[in-house]
């Protein structure tokens, strides 16, 4: 059983700095000594790292391209591989957005060994611990480097769980499994004595393995920071990650390996159905559409030779359905534990599910083991009350939220949001799922809300109400439970927001807008759509918003054009049936098919100019997320009101 011991600079430290012209100097091989003068970058997004286009390829060819997407704009195919940077240093929120493990994979394969920064986004932090990257929030780390000083493996394992350690002392998970499973290494028994739990707490402890020898499942109590793995209940990649986990999958067990649970686990062709529409000259040039489409035949083959359910394109464009939706819908079930290969997975923590995004490696790992292996968070606790004021929404509730200087100063990374109180018990599952489905935009690990009556009339409806879910309606969080923090919000003052672009904890009220902006805000695309803002409430809410306009002879004005994406088929349907279809067509809007879409920038929607404005319903908008252009966040009422105005506007 190999660990490392130590890590000696071999190589440069490159500062990721706001400064783009002292970042071009670096990578053309000027070295700077650490100082707190540097400015450095913060919230560098994975979107940033590995742009959607790079995620095409998923071997060595990442590193060629790593930070083709960063803000600074600039950055050549293979600058990083020839700057040769063992050490990649910036500021707050590092890794934050996507669970994209391409991120961390290029790095590591453009030399990369460290990664220093304040602090080191959950999802992005595990993922460098699953493939050997080491990190650090320690800066006095860098001159020990750079005077030639080899630095013991413990300073890279302060501050983890045993597990994790473990992990980093074996150069990741595949190597740890490999010496788990072989009885080299055993993860420490859980001895936690009865407590109060939240509620999080208590589906993890149900659901710990307690011994992997027989399989026996639950251990009395977790409290935050315990390691243990947990048996998870569904398990699902889509057409981005899944071939890249089939890789992982095969090289750690062989090419005869197989899922051993396909009941449970699924696979969505649900990210790049539109991508011939926007994709660029310049990147089909590059063979590109040729890569993204071998990655649709790769999960096809991978699905069909180990019998896994896939959500598959449909011939008149489009997917069944967007995998968080298609969770909701047809899958997710209250008190579960499910793992998907996309940072909104936390959508299904509206059904009362403990969902949480994971890497490739992670998934490949699950594959095989059905469990995985987590640090039980801490939890902050949101408490809503008060009744919605007409003109706002579930979305501004989250964009009030995630710009409480809180969540801006990172101290929710890794923790969990626990949404209750009586303003979230009278929304529908639709609104709940907004919230827990941004709750990664804080930096979070997920979002839950307490299953209750709400959650078993959605689940009659859709047909999925069995008498055995009866006990999930009543477990509820302790009402001694510990909290990390805790937040109160009167929604009943709550005006509409939108974020200002570059980050989704840009909140601001949407009348402070001309002031910050010293005018009103033309926009050019007026976006609907995602696993956020595509749902059937949204619909309801796009209608509530046009149906009087077109009443009055109104339609979206020339300049601007509008899209309308519909989450799932069922949502479509549903649209139909309303009579929606044919109000947002009257309205002027452009109706599109299930997919991610624009909010991968892999559909109509994106922008494709950096001075276009975009006003849109998803969930993110990091630099580069949807195209080029300036992106503000907010609620289908104002993304319906702005589309009509051509201006960003509330809703009347």
């Amino acid at each position: 059983m190999t660990q490392r011991s130590s890590l000696t600079l071999d190589g440069r430290v490159v500062y990721l700095t706001e400064s783009a012209e002292l970042l071009k100097q670096q990578l053309a091989g000027e070295d700077l000594a650490w100082s707190e003068d540097i400015a450095l970058l913060d919230n560098i997004s994975t979107d940033e790292i590995t742009p959607g286009w790079v995620c095409f390829f998923y071997d060595e060819t990442l590193a060629r391209y790593v930070y083709a997407g960063l803000r600074h704009g600039g950055i050549e195919k293979d600058a990083f591989i020839n700057a040769r940077p063992a050490v990649l240093v910036s500021g707050v929120s590092k890794g934050c957005g996507s669970s994209r493990e391409t991120a961390p994979y290029a790095e590591k394969w453009a030399g990369v060994q460290l990664i220093v920064a304040k602090n080191i986004e959950k999802i992005y932090g595990q993922n460098c611990q699953n493939i050997g990257l080491l990190t650090t929030t320690d800066f006095g780390i860098l001159e020990r480097l750079r005077r030639g000083e080899a630095v013991d493996i413990a300073e890279f394992t302060r501050g983890l769980d045993a597990i994790s350690a473990d992990i980093v002392r074996m150069g990741g998970l595949f190597p740890y499994n490999r010496a788990r499973l072989g009885g080299q290494v055993t993860p420490p028994e859980c001895t936690t004595p009865p407590r109060p739990m939240n509620l999080v707490e208590k589906i993890i402890a149900a659901h710990a393995v307690a011994d992997a020898r027989t399989g026996r499942l639950g251990i009395p109590a977790v409290r935050p920071g315990d390691a243990l793995f947990c048996r998870t209940d569904v398990r699902f990649t889509h057409d981005y990650v899944t071939p890249m986990a089939a890789a992982l999958f095969r090289e750690f067990l062989g090419p005869e390996a197989r899922v051993v649970d396909t009941a449970s686990t699924y696979a969505f062709r649900d990210h790049l159905t539109f991508l011939d529409k926007v994709m660029s000259k310049q990147h089909r040039q590059m063979g590109l559409l040729e890569h993204a489409n071998a990655l649709k035949t790769t999960q096809e083959a991978f699905c069909r030779a180990q019998g896994i359910r896939l959500y598959d394109e449909l011939p008149a464009g489009g997917s069944e359905a967007i995998c968080h939706n298609a969770v909701l819908e047809d899958i997710g079930e209250p008190g579960q534990l499910i793992i998907g290969s996309d940072s909104h997975t936390c959508t299904a923590g509206a059904l009362g599910t403990f969902a949480f995004g994971v890497g490739a490696t992670d998934i490949a790992n699950a594959w095989y083991t059905n469990d995985i292996r987590l640090v039980v968070p801490e939890v902050v606790r949101v408490d809503l009350r008060g009744q919605l004021p007409r003109g706002v929404s579930a979305k501004d509730v989250m964009l009030k939220i995630l710009s409480d200087p809180y969540i801006k100063a990172g101290k929710a990374i890794g923790q969990v949001l626990e949404f209750a109180g009586p303003a979230v018990e009278a929304m529908n599952l639709d609104e709940r799922a907004t919230l827990t489905n941004m709750a990664v935009e804080g930096a979070a690990t997920t979002g839950i809300i307490a299953a209750d009556g709400v959650t078993r009339t959605w689940l009659e409806l859709q047909g999925r109400w069995r008498p055995e879910l009866a006990p999930m309606l009543s477990l509820r969080s302790d009402p001694d439970a510990e909290y990390a923090h805790r937040f109160e919000l009167d929604l009943s003052a709550l005006r509409p927001l939108v974020a200002l672009p570059g980050d989704p904890r840009n909140g601001i009220f949407l009348d402070e807008l001309e002031g910050v902006n010293k005018g009103p805000v033309a926009i050019q695309i007026a976006y609907g759509g995602s696993c956020t803002g595509g749902k059937k409430t949204d619909m309801d809410l796009y209608a509530e918003v046009l149906r009087p306009a077109v009443a009055k002879g109104q339609r979206v004005p020339d300049g601007v054009r509008f899209y309308i994406q519909f989450g799932s088929q069922q949502i479509k349907q549903y649209a139909e049936a309303q009579g929606y279809v044919t109000l947002f067509e009257a309205a002027g809007a452009e109706l599109i098919n299930p997919s991610c879409g624009a909010c991968i920038r892999a559909g109509p929607g994106v922008s494709d100019d950096p001075n276009q404005v975009t006003v849109s319903a998803i969930n993110r908008n990091f630099p580069g997320r949807s195209g080029p252009g300036k992106v503000y966040l907010a609620s289908p009422l104002v993304v319906a009101a702005s589309a009509l105005a051509g201006f960003i506007v509330e809703p009347t």
